[in-house]
């Protein structure tokens, strides 16, 4: 899929892409923050026929709701290509000593090579989360790696 950026100058940014059934969607990124989802006109590109403006929670959320199916077909797609390679998703107990600290404390992938790819709260998901994302109890931490490397991060994760 071909993604246009163009630059907005005293705005921000807008990408625009065309669906395969020949719609043309954009999103607007405003530098204020705000982000504008924009449905072009079918019989003219260059029209909105409809603008929604959404606040920074509201285009998260449009994100994960489109990005999380994504990030498992893709794990999946990754998973049938390259041998060896699986996915865990493991939860942070009440008794991790990871529970209420930065992920990154974990040293998950010097120590084991594997990588934390998302943590699902609360049925949301943070995709490629930093190492200063905090871990809380109840999360679950999706794993991609060896069978070894994401064993040895369940054994972390559970006893330090």
């Amino acid at each position: 899929m071909e993604v246009e950026q163009t630059a907005l100058p005293g705005i921000g940014l807008r990408h625009e892409f065309t669906t395969r059934s020949g719609r043309r969607i954009g999103i607007v990124s405003h530098r204020t923050g705000r982000r504008d989802l924009v449905i072009y006109d079918p019989d003219d590109p260059d029209r909105a026929c409809e603008t929604i403006k959404m606040n920074d929670e509201e285009a998260d959320a449009l994100a994960e709701l489109l990005g999380a199916p994504r990030i498992v077909q893709r794990l999946n797609a990754l998973h049938r290509e390259v041998e060896g390679l699986v996915s865990l998703q493991l939860p942070i107990l009440s008794g991790s000593p990871y529970a209420g600290r930065p992920m990154g404390d974990a040293r998950v992938r010097t120590r084991t090579g594997a990588s934390i790819v998302a943590v699902v709260r609360e049925g949301q998901v943070f995709a490629s989360p930093a190492p200063d994302f905090g871990l809380a109890e109840n999360d679950v931490v999706v794993v991609v790696g060896s069978p070894e490397s994401t064993s040895a991060v369940s054994d972390i994760l559970s006893g330090g």
